[in-house]
C-alpha cells in the first residue's frame, strides 16, 4: 500500500483505533478521539505526517494539526515527533514522560506505556538512535538509546535501560537490560488482526 495516500492514513489511523476499540463503530470512534489520549494523539500525529508532505494541505491544514498535536505534546506529556516512523497498530497504554526522538524507527504493534524515553545517543559505542521491531512491548520507564535494533516480539521490562542489540522474542529486565528468557511479547501484544481494514 502506497504510504503516502489518504488511503494509508486512514489505514494507520484505524489500525491504531482498532488495538484500543476492536469494534469499529463511529460512536467508539469518536467517544476515543475526545476522551483517549493515547489515541488523540496518535491520531493527529499521522495527520501531520500526512499533510505535512502535501502542497496544499501543507499550507491551509498543516498548521492547524500542528497546534493541536502541540496542544496534546503540552498536556499529556508525549513527545513524538510526526517524523518518526512508525508502523501500524501504534498503542500507547498511558500518558506523560514519553519521549522519543524524531528519527526513530518504530515497527507495527509497539505498545509504548508511561515514562519512556527512546532517543539519540551522542559518542561512545553505538551513537543515533535505536530501530524498534515489530510487535515489540515496552513497559513503564524503560530507556533506550543508540544505534541499536530491538528485534521483533521483544518485551523490554519496566523501568530497564537497553543500549545494545536484542534479539527476537527476547524478554529483557534490569539496567542494563539483560535478556532472561525468549517468551517473547505475545502475552502483551494483542488486537493486531486488522489486515481486513487494508482495503477499507
Amino acid at each position: 500500500m502506497n504510504n503516502n495516500t489518504f488511503k494509508y492514513l486512514r489505514y494507520l489511523i484505524y489500525t491504531d483505533f482498532y488495538r484500543i476499540a476492536e469494534e469499529l463503530t463511529l460512536k467508539n470512534f469518536i467517544s476515543s478521539l475526545m476522551n483517549v489520549p493515547g489515541f488523540q494523539y496518535c491520531f493527529w500525529m499521522r495527520v501531520c505526517n500526512y499533510l505535512k508532505y502535501k502542497k496544499i494541505t501543507k499550507v491551509f491544514f498543516y498548521p492547524f494539526a500542528k497546534g493541536i498535536l502541540r496542544h496534546y505534546t503540552y498536556k499529556y506529556g508525549i513527545a513524538i515527533p510526526f517524523t518518526a516512523s512508525i508502523g501500524e497498530g501504534f498503542y500507547i497504554g498511558h500518558f506523560g514522560g514519553i519521549i522519543i526522538n524524531g528519527k526513530v524507527v518504530i515497527g507495527k504493534n509497539c505498545n509504548i506505556s508511561q515514562d519512556v524515553t527512546i532517543g539519540l545517543k551522542v559518542g561512545g559505542k553505538n551513537p543515533g538512535v535505536p530501530t524498534i521491531g515489530n510487535n515489540v512491548y515496552i513497559a513503564p520507564g524503560v530507556k533506550i538509546f543508540g544505534n541499536i535494533k530491538v528485534g521483533n516480539n521483544a518485551a523490554l521490562g519496566a523501568n530497564c535501560v537497553v543500549a545494545k542489540d536484542i534479539p527476537d522474542n527476547a524478554v529483557v529486565v534490569g539496567i542494563p537490560g539483560k535478556v532472561i528468557s525468549n517468551d517473547g511479547s505475545s502475552a502483551y501484544i494483542i488486537l493486531t488482526d486488522y489486515k481486513k481494514f487494508e482495503d477499507f
